[in-house]
C-alpha cells in the first residue's frame, strides 16, 4: 500500500539519531537476546498500523513471537528447513505481492544459520533479499544475534543493510549504538545512546562511554575467528584455561602464562618478571582479543597494562576509581612487513648502520608516509574504528624498546590525535595517516641520534601501537579531559625545605595532556609537590593570573584537528564544567571590572587550588605513585587524565607508567658566600632541576638576549644549528664541560619564546640555564614533566632558571660584554653570529681564566664564578 506519511521507528528519539529512517531501509538489530529487540519492534509496528501501511512479518524461528499480539499483521510461516531456494522464493512471492511502501518484520536472521548449517548462506541470503526489499522502498527490522557469526556473514549484512545498530542492556539502561546509517551523518551519530522515555541522550563522556561499551563482551578482533596459525592456537588454549575449561597441573599454566607473554607483552628479563607477578591469563587473553595483527604491544601498553594490574592488586579501592580502558593494540609485526612490503627496510637497515643520519631521514620518513597496508589489516582497522564510533582516540607510540628501565624515549616517537569526525571512510583514512606518522617517527633525526647515543641502534626495535579512547568529554563541538598532567614517584624539583622529594609531584594541566608534556608556548602549567600541595614555585615572582595556564589544548570536532583556544572561549562552551573545582575567580580583575562598570566579566584564573586542597586527588595520586613505585622497586613516572562526574566525584584514566630515569644525587654541595661580586658571573636561587655539582665549566655558550631577541625566525634557527655544532667539538682531543645560557625557554619549538635547539644537539652539555629575558613578561617556566625534562633527566644534565630582576640573583652583563668572544677560533666560518653567540673555552685556547659551578638543589642555590 502507498503512504504519503514519513516512515518512522515509532519512537521519535530514534528518529532523531537516524535523521529519519527513509523507505528502502533495511534496519539490522545486533542483540543479545531477542526479548531486548521486542519494545522497539513494537513501536515500530504501532506506527506502521497508524500509518495505515501494509504490516508483514516472516515467521521462521523457534523463540517467541516478536510482533505483540494486538498488533495486527500479515503473518508468514516459513520453513527454513525446506531449504535455501524455497525459503527465499517464498519472501520474494510476499514482497511482490505487496508492492512499495510495506514494513516488514523478520524474526532473529541467527536461527537461519542453524537451519542451514552455514553462516556463509545466511550472509547470502541477506545480500539476496536486502536490495530486493530496498527496491520496493520497503521499511524492514532484522534481528541478529551478537557475536554469534563468521566475518563473512556479518560483513555481508553490514555491507548489504542501510541501517545496523547495536542495542545493549544493563539492569537499568537501554543503549542504541548506530555502527552504520547510510547516508547520514552528525557528530554524535555514531555514539552509544542511552534511552530515556522516548528521546535518546549521546553517551559523550569517556567515563561513562568505557562502562557502556564493557556491556558487550564481544570478540571485536577475536584470535578465534580467523587465524588458524600457532599464534591462534596458543590463544586459544590459553582462554581455555582462563575459563577452567581445561583443567592442567599449575607448572603446565605457567608456562602458557610465560609463553604468552613473550609471545604478547616483552623479551626483557625485568620488565617480563614484573608482567608475570601482576598479569594473569585472562589479561593476556584479553590483549589478544583486541589485537591488530601479531607480535609484541610495546612497552608503553605493557606499562599502562602492568601498572592498572598492580593498582588492582594492591590497591582496590584506588583501582575503583580508575577510568575504564578499552584500548586496542596494533602488534611490532604490522610493522615490520609495512616495512617490507614498502620497500622500506633496506633503507632503515642503512639509517641503524650510519656513521651519521643527516638528511637522509627525511626521504625515508616520505617513504614510510606513503606506505599502504594490505586489505585483511585495513579490514581490522574499520572494525576498531566501529567499535570506537566517533570517540576521539589517540595512536600512540609503543614500540620495544621505549618506556623500559634505562630508557624512556620521552617524545622521541609521535602519539597522534584523531579527532575521528566524519564519514566512516574518512575516519578510515585519518586513522592511517596517523599510523602512518607514528611509524615514519622512529626514522627521525632525534629518534636515530637518541638510539645511537645509548648504543641501542643494533637491539631489535620494532613499532606497536597503542590506541585508546581519549579521555574527556564533548562540549559542543570541541573535545577534551578535564585534567591531565604527568607524576613523578620522586620529585626532583625542591624548591623549598619543607618539600619532602620522596613524596612526588605532578605537573598539572587543564584539557589534552599535551600542554603538560611540550614546551610549544608562552603558558605555564601548575607544579604540585604532593606533601606540600598548594606551594607554589612561582611564589614572589607575581601575581596569581601571570603565572597561570591561560591556553587549553582541545579537539576541535568541526576542524577535525587538535588545537589550542584560550581558557576562556573553552570555558563558555563547557557551561556544566565544575569550574570551581579547576579555577579561581581573581578579585583584581573584578574590582577593576566593577570601577570601569564591566558586567560579566570573566574573572576565572586557573589555580587548581579547590582541586588540590578539598578533595581527595593529592591523596589518592601520592597512593597511586607510592603504590607504583614499591612494585617497580624504582621510582616512576605517569601520565594521566581526570573527569569529574560531580563535585566530588571523579575518575583517574592512568594512560602510562614508566621506570623514572631519576639520578638522585644530593651529595653535600657548599655554595661559598666570600666571592666578591664582580667575580660572580652568574648567581640565582632556582628554580634548579638536576644532580647537585661542583665543577669547572671549560666552555660556556652564551646567546646574546639584546641580539637574539631582534633576529627574524630563520636567523633564530641558524643559531640554534650552530650551538649544535659548538656543543659537539671536543677541546684539546677531550671532550669539554659545557653549560648553556640564553634567553627565554631552551628547546621551544616556537622561536619567539626562546631557543629551538632540538635534544641530540645539545646533548652533550652539563648544564643549561634559562634567562628571563626573552621579551617582557616571559619567565622561564620549569620544564619538570616535558619530554625535555626527562631527557635532562636521563643524562643528568642540570637545569637552572634565572630571574635577572630578583634580589639574590646576580647577571654580570659587564662579564658577557668584555670577555674575549672564541666563537671564530672553535668555528672560523661562524664570525658572523658572533655578535649573537659568544663563547668562553678555557681549554681551547688555553685562558687562564676558570668558570667554576657550584649548584645545591636541596638549597635551590646556584653560583658561577671566575676562580
Amino acid at each position: 500500500m502507498n503512504n504519503e506519511s514519513k516512515p518512522s521507528t515509532g519512537i521519535p528519539g530514534l528518529d532523531k539519531i537516524l535523521q529519519e529512517i527513509r523507505p528502502g531501509d533495511n534496519v539490522v538489530w545486533q542483540v543479545d537476546n531477542v526479548r531486548d529487540y521486542c519494545p522497539f519492534v513494537r513501536s515500530f509496528c504501532i506506527e506502521a498500523r497508524r500509518q495505515k501501511r501494509d504490516l508483514i512479518y516472516f515467521r521462521f524461528a523457534d523463540h517467541d513471537p516478536v510482533i505483540p499480539k494486538e498488533v495486527r499483521a500479515n503473518i508468514y510461516k516459513l520453513h527454513p528447513e525446506h531449504g535455501f531456494e524455497n525459503f527465499i522464493s517464498e519472501i520474494f512471492h510476499v514482497i511482490e505481492k505487496f508492492g512499495s511502501g510495506a514494513c516488514y518484520v523478520f524474526d532473529c536472521l541467527s536461527e537461519l544459520a542453524v537451519d542451514w548449517y552455514s553462516d556463509r548462506m545466511l550472509g547470502n541470503f541477506f545480500m539476496l533479499t536486502c536490495p530486493y526489499l530496498f527496491n520496493y522502498d520497503t521499511i524492514t527490522y532484522f534481528a541478529l544475534l551478537r557475536n554469534h557469526h563468521t566475518s563473512f556473514s556479518i560483513d555481508a549484512i553490514h555491507n548489504t543493510a542501510q541501517v545496523v545498530l547495536d542495542l545493549y542492556k544493563d539492569t537499568n539502561d537501554t543503549y542504541v549504538y548506530p555502527l552504520k546509517v547510510y547516508g547520514r551523518y552528525s557528530r554524535t551519530m555514531y555514539m552509544p545512546h542511552k534511552k530515556e522515555g522516548a528521546i535518546f541522550i549521546p553517551v559523550t563522556k569517556s567515563i561513562i562511554l568505557s562502562d557502556v561499551m564493557a556491556l558487550n563482551p564481544g570478540h571485536w578482533l577475536d584470535f578465534t575467528t580467523s587465524r588458524p596459525d600457532v599464534w591462534t592456537r596458543t590463544f586459544s588454549y590459553a582462554q581455555d584455561l582462563a575459563r577452567g575449561a581445561i583443567k592442567v597441573a599449575a607448572r603446565e599454566k605457567d608456562k602458557i602464562l610465560h609463553r604468552l607473554l613473550r609471545m604478547v607483552a616483552t623479551r626483557d628479563d625485568r620488565a617480563l618478571k614484573l608482567a608475570c607477578k601482576y598479569l594473569n591469563l585472562k589479561d593476556l587473553v584479553d590483549v589478544g582479543r583486541r589485537m591488530i595483527g601479531t607480535g609484541l604491544i610495546g612497552g608503553k601498553s605493557l606499562g599502562m597494562l602492568v601498572a592498572r594490574a598492580i593498582l588492582k592488586k594492591k590497591e582496590p579501592s584506588i583501582a575503583e576509581k580508575l577510568e575504564s580502558h578499552d584500548s586496542f593494540y596494533i602488534g611490532s609485526d604490522v610493522f615490520y612487513t609495512y616495512l617490507i612490503q614498502n620497500k622500506c627496510w633496506w633503507v632503515r637497515r642503512r639509517l641503524n648502520h650510519a656513521s651519521s643520519f643527516g638528511d637522509n631521514t627525511s626521504e625515508a620518513q616520505k617513504l614510510l608516509l606513503a606506505g599502504t597496508f594490505p586489505k585483511d589489516i585495513q579490514d581490522q582497522f574499520m572494525n576498531m574504528l566501529d567499535y570506537f564510533g566517533q570517540s576521539p582516540i589517540i595512536v600512540r607510540s609503543s614500540s620495544l624498546l621505549e618506556d623500559a628501565y634505562g630508557n624512556a624515549f620521552s617524545g622521541k616517537y609521535e602519539s597522534v590525535f584523531c579527532a575521528n569526525q566524519g564519514s566512516p571512510q574518512e575516519r578510515l583514512e585519518n586513522f592511517i595517516n596517523a599510523v602512518r606518522s607514528v611509524y615514519a617517527s622512529t626514522l627521525s633525526k632525534e629518534a636515530l641520534s637518541y638510539r645511537a647515543h645509548w648504543n641501542l641502534l643494533d637491539r631489535d626495535e620494532q613499532m606497536a601501537l597503542l590506541v585508546q579512547r581519549v579521555s574527556g568529554a564533548f562540549y559542543d563541538d570541541i573535545y577534551f579531559p578535564q585534567l591531565a598532567g604527568v607524576g613523578f614517584s620522586f620529585n626532583p624539583y625542591v624548591w623549598n625545605k619543607d618539600i619532602d622529594p620522596k613524596e612526588g609531584m605532578l605537573r598539572l594541566v587543564f584539557g589534552l595532556g599535551t600542554r603538560a608534556v611540550d614546551r610549544s608556548d608562552d603558558d605555564y602549567t601548575r607544579i604540585v609537590a604532593l606533601n606540600m600541595p598548594l606551594k607554589r614555585p612561582d611564589a614572589g615572582h607575581g601575581d596569581m593570573r601571570k603565572f597561570a595556564q591561560r591556553n587549553v589544548d582541545i579537539l576541535d570536532l568541526q576542524e577535525n584537528t587538535h588545537t589550542s583556544r584560550y581558557f576562556e572561549k573553552v570555558a563558555a562552551k563547557a557551561k556544566d564544567l565544575p569550574m570551581e573545582i579547576f579555577a579561581t575567580q581573581d578579585p583584581i580583575t573584578e574590582q577593576r571590572a566593577s570601577e570601569r562598570g564591566i558586567s560579566n566579566v570573566f574573572s576565572w584564573v586557573l589555580t587548581f587550588d579547590e582541586l588540590l586542597s578539598n578533595t581527595p586527588f593529592v591523596k589518592d595520586m601520592r597512593k597511586i605513585l607510592k603504590t607504583l613505585q614499591g612494585a617497580y622497586d624504582y621510582p616512576v613516572d605517569i601520565e594521566f587524565t581526570a573527569n569529574f562526574l560531580n563535585s566530588r566525584e571523579y575518575k583517574i584514566n592512568l594512560l602510562q607508567c614508566r621506570p623514572f630515569q631519576v639520578k638522585g644525587n644530593i651529595r653535600n654541595v657548599k655554595i661559598p658566600k666570600t666571592i666578591a661580586t664582580n667575580r660572580i658571573v652568574l648567581k640565582t636561587s632556582g628554580p634548579i632541576i638536576g644532580s647537585n655539582i661542583q665543577t669547572t665549566i671549560d666552555r660556556l655558550i652564551y646567546v646574546v638576549p639584546e641580539v637574539y631577541g631582534k633576529m627574524k625566525e630563520s636567523d633564530r634557527y641558524s643559531v640554534a644549528r650552530l650551538i649544535g655544532r659548538l656543543t659537539h667539538i671536543e677541546s684539546a682531543g677531550t671532550k669539554p664541560s659545557i653549560m648553556l645560557v640564553g634567553p627565554g625557554r631552551w628547546g621551544t619549538t616556537t622561536p619567539s619564546l626562546g631557543v629551538p635547539v632540538s635534544f641530540p644537539e645539545i646533548n652533550t652539555v652539563l648544564a643549561l640555564r634559562e634567562v628571563a629575558v626573552m621579551h617582557e613578561g616571559l619567565i622561564p617556566e620549569p620544564s619538570l614533566g616535558t619530554h625535555f625534562f626527562n631527557d635532562l633527566v636521563e643524562m643528568d644534565m642540570l637545569y637552572i632558571a634565572l630571574y635577572p630582576d630578583n634580589e639574590d640573583s646576580i647577571y654580570n652583563r659587564l662579564f658577557f660584554r668584555e670577555t674575549e668572544n672564541k666563537l671564530n677560533r672553535l668555528l672560523p666560518d661562524a664570525d658572523a653570529w658572533s655578535a649573537a653567540v659568544k663563547v668562553f673555552d678555557s681549554i681551547a685556547v688555553g685562558s687562564e681564566k676558570r668558570i667554576l659551578l657550584n649548584a645545591n638543589v636541596l638549597e635551590q642555590k646556584c653560583i658561577c664564578y671566575l676562580g
